[in-house]
């Protein structure tokens, strides 16, 4: 096997891990203002990912930095093309990663509301985007004949990208709403659970309908196969959060997603960013790879670090595997207005 489809299926294997474990991140940002009822709970919420999101992010910036080594044509048409789309995701996170941190600096309600909406907006805007990037690249754009996307903002809010950033919505909500029954107990726990199980009917339509889009107009069998078993799994985490397991229904929307981006990284191959003005301009795994040489080099720093951080960030997941209640979170304290000076005298 080249190592160019190494790396293309190394490179499926990182976005998916990273759909995987920020998904239920997004989810879990989207819904603080559902099913966090007071400060309280929503203080659970974010504890329930608090250790964990920004290890999962790491995803991403591997993800971004394997495709600028091992692909930089694909990279650089990716990234000035969809310069808006992305810059927009950037900034959201940012600013996520900014609420989750300066959320309990004070104790004002309504410091703590901004910093809120802040999370919210900043799961919900990539958790969006991010379907609509990958429904673009999988339909393909506008690229002219030295591989430089020619098409306008516009041109990426088609009904097909549209879907796609549909799908990764409600597919990262749900996701979300299962960890939240899976890491939480009491009220929590069962609420979370029975959101999870009425937002898997949608779920089931609208990826189901996307898969289905994605199926019919590339023809592709391995494709066709993998979202199959994809759709199969939905139905399994549907049928499962409606029983309370939720251990199961958790492994289920996290096999769809998983299998869902392999069939589109399937469907893309050969090529990785199609042209919709000719076959002759689509960057493919062969015109917008680096040389050999940084491909070895790269595959051995691979397989040296990768079981290096896989094993640290299951340790981490192994650590904070327990479930949190209300009662895991204190109280917030009550600002205390200092006493005059007069009183503090004769108190004395």
């Amino acid at each position: 096997m080249e190592l160019t489809t190494v790396w293309f299926g190394l490179i499926a294997v990182l976005w998916a891990g990273y759909f995987l474990l920020e998904g239920f991140d997004f989810g879990v940002g989207i819904l603080l203002p559902v099913l966090g009822r007071d400060d309280r709970e929503r203080r659970l919420l974010i504890n329930t990912i608090g250790p964990v999101w920004d290890g999962n992010e790491v995803w991403l910036l591997v993800a971004g930095g394997a495709t600028f080594a091992a692909f930089p044509e694909w990279y650089a048409t990716l990234f000035s093309g969809f310069f808006l789309p992305l810059l927009i995701i950037l900034v959201a996170l940012i600013v996520r990663g900014v609420a989750f941190e300066y959320r309990g600096k004070r104790d004002e309600a309504e410091w703590k509301r901004r910093w809120d909406l802040c999370i919210i907006v900043g799961s919900l805007v990539p958790a969006l985007l991010w379907g609509v990037a990958f429904g673009n690249i999988v339909r393909g754009v506008r690229l002219d004949a030295d591989h430089e996307y020619v098409g306008g903002f516009f041109n990426l809010l088609n009904p097909y990208a549209l879907l796609g950033g549909l799908t990764t919505l409600v597919l990262f909500t749900l996701h979300g709403a299962v960890f939240l029954a899976l890491k939480t107990g009491g009220e929590m726990r069962e609420r979370a659970g029975a959101l999870a199980a009425r937002l898997a009917v949608p779920a089931i339509a609208v990826a189901g309908a996307f898969l289905l889009w994605t199926a019919l107009a590339h023809h592709d069998a391995a494709g066709w196969a993998l979202s199959a078993v994809a759709a199969l799994s939905l139905v399994g985490a549907a049928l499962a959060t409606r029983v309370r397991r939720e251990g199961w229904a958790f492994l289920a929307t996290a096999a769809t997603i998983v299998l869902a981006v392999f069939a589109l990284f399937v469907t893309l191959f050969p090529n990785v960013m199609p042209s919709t003005i000719a076959d002759a301009n689509s960057l493919t795994t062969t015109n917008a790879a680096s040389t050999p040489y940084t491909l070895k080099v790269m595959t051995w720093v691979a397989v040296i670090f990768t079981p290096v951080v896989l094993a640290y960030q299951g340790w981490t997941y192994w650590v904070f595997r327990k479930r949190l209640t209300v009662e895991h979170i204190p109280a917030s304290p009550i600002p205390v207005s200092p006493a005059p000076a007069g009183a503090a005298t004769e108190a004395r």
